[in-house]
């Protein structure tokens, strides 16, 4: 059985299993976007899911730019959408 884990996303608490992705994490719980455009705040999500699109960056614990489907979700995470 896995270990559940928790973190926030925008604020929100977000559980999900020991070595998912953030992004998968976040999907998961029912949040589609993880970011919004820079222009016209269009929402976005996972599109390749290996990191070469860079649709799905998030802000991980105050570092920016961090593509989501590439990074292990970790217990007490703190992940905010991109800006």
């Amino acid at each position: 059985m896995s270990k559940q884990i928790s973190f926030t996303f925008n604020g929100v608490p977000v559980q999900c299993e020991e070595g998912q992705s953030i992004a998968a994490a976040v999907i998961n719980s029912g949040t589609l976007a993880l970011r919004k455009t820079r222009f016209g705040e269009e929402p976005r999500s996972v599109f390749c899911g290996i990191g070469i699109c860079f649709d799905c960056v998030v802000v991980v614990d105050g570092v920016a730019n961090q593509r989501s489907c590439l990074i292990e979700a970790k217990a007490d995470m703190n992940i905010e959408n991109s800006s």
